[in-house]
C-alpha cells in the first residue's frame, strides 16, 4: 500500500529508484514506527508519522548525501519533530493529556527512544537470523520469559534438549549482538515485548 503511494506520486520518475526505497523502508520502517509509538503512544499514528518520513525521504533524496547514516538521521529526525508536532496538537485536547509523554521530558527522552528501538532492532533481527527451532525457543524463553520446563512443555521437548537449545541459540546471539544487547535481552527479554 505505501509503496504504491511512492511509485504513484513519482510516476514520472524513474522506477528504478523503486528496490533503493523499498530496501531503506524494509530497514528502518519498524523501528522509526516503534520510535513514534514510544512518543505518541498511537500504532496508527506512529505508522502514518513513518511512512510520512519516507515520502519525505523521498521528495528531499537529491539533497541528503547518500549515505546510510545520513538517511537514517533525516528519517529518524522527520519522525521525532512530526511526533512532537502532534503530541502539540494533541495536548489542546484534555483526553489525551493523561496518556501522552511530556513536551518537557526534551532530549533525553528522544535519545532514549532512538536508543530503544535500535536495541530491539537489533534483538529481534538477531533472534530472526537464527534456525526456526531455536528462534522459537529463544523467543518463548528469552522474550517471553517462560521457565525451561514450561517451553519444554509448550514444544513437546525434554526438559534437558531446552537447555541444550538455549545454550546453542545463546551462542550464536553472543556472535550476533555486542555484549551490552545481549546482556539487555537475557535480563529484561520480557519487557522488550511490553514495550
Amino acid at each position: 500500500m505505501f509503496m504504491s503511494k511512492i511509485v504513484h506520486f513519482h510516476n514520472d520518475h524513474q522506477q528504478t529508484a523503486a528496490p533503493e526505497l523499498k530496501t531503506l523502508f524494509g530497514r528502518y520502517y519498524d523501528r522509526l514506527v516503534f520510535f513514534a509509538w514510544q512518543i505518541i503512544k498511537d500504532k496508527q499514528q506512529a505508522e502514518d508519522i513513518a511512512q510520512d518520513a519516507f515520502i519525505a525521504y523521498w521528495r528531499q533524496r537529491d539533497k541528503i548525501a547518500d549515505h546510510p547514516t545520513a538517511i537514517k538521521n533525516f528519517l529518524y529526525s522527520c519522525v521525532k519533530n512530526a511526533s512532537l508536532d502532534l503530541i502539540r496538537h494533541l495536548q489542546v485536547v484534555d483526553q489525551f493529556q493523561a496518556t501522552l509523554p511530556c513536551i518537557e521530558q526534551g532530549e533525553s527522552y528522544i535519545i532514549e527512544a532512538i536508543i530503544s528501538s535500535e536495541i530491539i532492532a537489533d534483538v529481534h533481527a538477531a533472534l530472526e537470523a537464527l534456525p526456526p527451532h531455536l528462534r522459537q525457543l529463544s523467543k518463548l524463553s528469552f522474550l517471553e520469559g517462560k521457565k525451561n520446563h514450561e517451553v519444554a512443555e509448550e514444544l513437546g521437548m525434554s526438559i534437558n534438549t531446552v537447555k541444550k537449545q538455549k545454550q546453542r541459540a545463546l551462542e550464536i546471539l553472543k556472535l550476533n549482538l555486542n555484549p551490552e544487547t545481549l546482556t539487555l535481552l537475557l535480563a529484561f527479554g520480557a519487557y522488550f515485548l511490553r514495550k
